[in-house]
């Protein structure tokens, strides 16, 4: 490098005392690597979704993204192995008197290898047909043995309505689908919770993909049903929300509405009370998908605190004509709903910011 062409970074005993550091040259954040005596300076971008490469790690002579894993050559900027054409720039790097040095501008391209789009990230476009109905089963059982639940009797009502009405009806229980908890990678950045989520683009055997493909691409109505689980809706609905985040997420970081004219029912059955409690909750969260609902948009039945008898509940729920009669005139609601949504199509694919979530206020309101 020619005394013109390069940049100091600094002291080199600010960079050998980690693997990796974050310095600037110019405008742009570089990441500085030390491993076996020797530096290297990468553009500090990941290829990915932009994640900080200089939070990272090393991995060898790999750095890894510390949002979703992809890993470069810490001196080359190249890809992981099979993915070499994955790069991100790379500096030149210079040591003089104790300094260390970059060259002013990178000596290699950031490239990217030709991915597939996945199939999820396609534009959400209602094919044309009759009203879509999914059925979602959140009771959790052994799927070998099976066991009677009340609130799947009551979703199967509700469906074999829909689908008298006419509809087209499909039913997923996610005790029967394999899908890894959610991650947490909103809590490393709200950028790096993608659409579609980064644990279904890593990993083809997770089957989250199905929730995903039926709530923002198939379904017009969803019908969800859960028992009540200590007071609250079961552990299977809150591992499906979780992963659901990413779907919230488009709202929040790229005021992209991928929920719209879609209305959502649910089915809440416990033995114990605390049914407005979970119904509370359910309309939340299906609100801030951005889900419409029917008039009166849940059904439900409990015991009540002092009654165990949970056998004499069972026979209570099968033998209930009262309560399959409700699960119909849900279904019923929720498709009369839904007709009225895809006839006046308003809605919006973007929202409001105000008052919304990461609505940026300005400087003198934070001050006020």
């Amino acid at each position: 490098m020619s005394q013109t062409s390069r940049i100091e970074l600094g002291p080199v005993e600010q960079f050998t005392g980690r693997p990796l550091s974050a310095a600037m040259v110019g405008v742009v954040r570089v990441v500085v690597s030390w491993t076996d005596g020797q530096f290297g300076v990468l553009a500090a971008r990941c290829n990915h979704a932009g994640g900080p490469l200089a939070d990272g790690r090393l991995d060898g002579e790999y750095i890894v993204c510390p949002w979703h894993n992809w890993k470069y050559h810490c001196r080359t900027g190249a890809g992981e192995p099979g993915y070499e054409s994955d790069a991100v720039p790379r500096y030149d790097v210079m040591v003089s008197d104790g300094r260390l040095y970059a060259s002013s501008a990178p000596v290699t391209r950031r490239t990217n290898a030709h991915h597939e789009p996945h199939p999820l990230a396609r534009p959400v476009i209602r094919e044309p047909g009759p009203i879509r109905v999914v059925g979602i089963s959140t009771t959790n059982m052994d799927v070998a043995y099976p066991r009677f639940s009340a609130s799947d009797l009551l979703l199967e009502e509700a469906l074999t309505q829909a689908a008298v009405l006419g509809a087209e009806t499909r039913v997923i229980k996610l005790a029967k689908l394999s899908f890894r908890a959610c991650e947490g990678y909103y809590s490393k950045s709200a950028h790096a919770c993608t659409w579609p989520c980064s644990i279904t683009q890593m990993d083809s055997e997770d089957q989250m993909e199905r929730v995903y493909e039926h709530l923002v691409h198939w379904g017009d109505v969803v019908l969800l049903s859960t028992p009540i689980r200590w007071g609250s809706a079961s552990s299977l609905y809150f591992r499906m929300a979780e992963r659901l985040n990413c779907v919230q997420n488009q709202v929040t970081i790229a005021n992209r509405v991928l929920i719209r004219n879609k209305v959502a029912g649910f089915i809440i059955v416990g033995g114990q009370d605390n049914v407005q409690g979970v119904a509370g909750q359910l309309l939340g969260f299906f609100a801030e998908l951005g889900f419409h609902f029917p008039p009166f948009p849940y059904i439900a039945h409990s015991r009540g605190w002092s009654a165990e008898d949970m056998e004499r509940n069972m026979v209570m729920v099968q033998e209930s004509e009262e309560l399959r009669e409700g699960a119909r005139a849900l279904a019923v609601r929720a498709l009369d709903h839904a007709h009225l949504l895809l006839d006046h199509d308003h809605a919006p694919h973007a929202t409001a910011r105000g008052g919304r979530k990461a609505h940026r206020l300005a400087k003198r309101d934070m001050e006020g």
